[in-house]
């Protein structure tokens, strides 16, 4: 078994999504978001790193995946806010030891829903039906375990091709 964490940073709310794999079959363990909207910058990044490192205390993934972080060239203010945000996402899984695969929002969303243009309730949608969930999980969380579950994806053909790890899953 393999337990995947799959992070979706934000600065406002950040969604994490737990899965193992047992073989072939993807299991859902737990998801949820972090509410950092109130406070200075320092304080919700500070809120961040905490409750992510309680979370990978109380889930105790084996391997991690973060969703990379789009580019906006109209805003590049709040591109660079959830930079922010991201490494700080970073840190608290570096602090624990575990390496980190990155995906484009454009690859998760081919990965779970085979469209790369999918909103999120196309999202939430599929991970609802590939992890027999009776509820749609918040958007962020849905978004977070979409990233575990394109990583369990990406690292199951590349097991399945004798593609070794090598510090990035792209």
């Amino acid at each position: 078994m393999t337990r995947i964490i799959g992070i979706d940073p934000g600065s406002r709310y950040t969604g994490f999504g737990v899965i193992d794999i047992v073989g072939r079959s993807e299991r859902y363990v737990g998801c949820g978001r972090i509410n950092s909207m109130a406070g200075s910058m320092a304080e919700r990044l500070n809120l961040i790193f905490t409750r992510l490192g309680e979370v990978i205390h109380e889930y105790r993934p084996d391997e991690a995946a973060l969703e990379e972080t789009f580019v906006n060239r109209v805003n590049a203010a709040s591109a660079l806010v959830l930079g922010q945000a991201r490494g700080v996402a970073f840190c608290a899984l570096g602090v624990k030891g575990l390496t980190v695969a990155e995906y484009s929002a454009s690859q998760v969303k081919q990965a779970v829903t085979g469209s790369g243009r999918a909103d999120k309730a196309q999202i939430q949608q599929m991970v609802c039906l590939l992890l027999k969930l009776e509820a749609a999980p918040v958007s962020d969380a849905a978004d977070a375990l979409a990233v575990a579950l394109t990583h369990a994806r990406v690292r199951a053909t590349r097991m399945a091709t004798g593609q070794a790890y090598a510090g990035s899953w792209k």
